[in-house]
């Protein structure tokens, strides 16, 4: 391995898990189930991906193990905190999106795994009403337990390092406030003044995490480490933060395909998107204000893809729409519909239609366990703030709007921004552009 500036991977890596649903059971058992051997990750860039490296007679393509130094799976340990008191294996078996065979053989494992007391407020998700939660007066007094549950757990656990990445639901629409959100001093102020109407719990975690020394993972749309005073607070603590919304199905499509009708040059009347989806997080996004934050998240794709002020022709006035609704018969199946409107020579319409059955947890596991490692990978590298080279795995990359910076939406621009990454990570020249 050409050796860069990054710290080697010791010690046990702690991945702390806000949410024992469909999502962290399916990544916590399927991790569990690799590492004895027992099934393969599938999905999972870390795990399987090769990147080239060097270039004429010394090009070779290499692993992300051989190009940086990753943690194993071998040293990961989970802790979570969850509404719900059930322990990882009573939330699999619930969750029903493994087979119970698959379950079994890491059931004791699992079993260990006991969620803590969630810092949880029944307003920003009205759908929820589990009572394993924190009796806290103030949401600065969220905070201060939530970093003595990292303690605690880091000190139990033996743990080199902590991860903490949400995934939980979609808590209701936050707007950006800037008397509250624009500075670190603001932010304390109205938690430690309990301001429950601009202070969401996921906030209270990431301040908690980035305080204890523990990147924060973002993987709902929830307005979080997205605000200026969390920046901050990254760059005080030297954490890298990383965001929003896991990109799993309909959006992981768009991002890919919106690129072939921009780079042939073809116009958009519309993109109708809908989604039927029956987990607890579609229970959640059932309700408006939840399903308003979701929206924002997806509909953020397209306008960075086909810009209107690049091709005026092309994309001044589509129309955009996404829909997300409660089905219960499908569970954690989700099913995409896309209808997309084009027009070609001369203005003449055509239409494509997109149907992906797909399988949520399936989908955000692998996705999961690369935000983790890679982020982890960046605290040892010495890369703090937002985390611009994991876009590829969000539908709403964080990005600095107080500068006017665009996020990339792009799929194989973000690829590049990853190998990139990982190129500079591991010694070696980024020789890819983004354009």
């Amino acid at each position: 391995m050409k050796q860069g500036n990054v710290k080697p991977a010791n010690g046990k890596l702690g991945i702390m898990v806000v949410g024992c649903g469909a999502v962290a059971t399916t990544f916590m058992t399927g991790v569990l189930s690799i590492r004895k051997g027992l099934s393969k990750p599938v999905g999972s860039l870390t795990q399987y991906d090769k990147i080239r490296v060097g270039r004429g007679a010394d090009k070779q393509y290499r692993s992300y193990g051989d190009i940086v130094p990753l943690a194993s799976l071998d040293d990961i340990v989970f802790g979570t905190w969850d509404v719900y008191p059930q322990n990882a294996y009573q939330a699999a078996i619930y969750a029903e999106v493994l087979k119970e065979k698959d379950i079994e053989p890491v059931r004791d494992e699992l079993e260990q795994i006991v969620p803590m007391q969630a810092a949880f407020d029944r307003n920003y998700a009205k759908r929820l009403d589990g009572d394993n939660v924190k009796a806290c007066a103030t949401r600065w007094k969220m905070v201060e337990s939530l970093r003595e549950d990292i303690r605690s757990f880091k000190q139990h656990n033996g743990c080199a390092r902590i991860v903490v990445v949400w995934a939980a639901s979609t808590e209701i629409y936050v707007p950006v406030y800037i008397p509250v959100h624009g500075t670190l001093k603001a932010l304390e102020e109205a938690m430690k003044a309990d301001d429950r109407a601009h202070i969401a719990p996921s906030m209270c975690y990431a301040y908690a995490a980035l305080s204890e020394g523990a990147p924060f993972i973002m993987g709902a749309p929830n307005t979080t480490v997205d605000i200026p005073a969390m920046w901050q607070l990254a760059e005080q603590t030297r954490m890298p933060i990383a965001g929003k919304d896991f990109k799993t199905g309909q959006t992981l499509v768009k991002s890919g395909f919106a690129p072939i009708i921009g780079t042939r040059c073809l116009g958009l009347n519309g993109w109708f998107s809908t989604n039927i989806l029956g987990n607890r997080d579609g229970l959640v996004l059932d309700e408006p204000d939840n399903f308003r934050t979701k929206e924002v998240s997806k509909l953020s794709t397209l306008e960075t893809i086909l810009k209107a002020e690049t091709h005026p022709d092309l994309y001044k006035d589509y129309y955009h729409k996404v829909r997300i609704n409660y089905y219960p018969p499908r569970n954690d199946d989700k099913e995409g519909w896309d209808n997309i409107d084009i027009f070609g020579w001369m203005g003449y319409p055509m239409q494509i239609k997109i149907n992906f059955l797909c399988r949520d947890s399936i989908l955000a596991a692998p996705l999961l366990l690369d935000l983790v490692l890679l982020t982890d990978l960046a605290e040892r590298a010495g890369r703090y703030g937002i985390q611009r080279f994991l876009s590829f795995y969000l539908k709403s990359p964080m990005h600095d709007y107080t500068q006017g910076e665009e996020p990339i939406n792009n799929l194989y621009q973000q690829y590049t921004m990853l190998k990139n990454a990982l190129r500079e990570m591991g010694g070696y020249e980024a020789d890819e552009e983004i354009d």
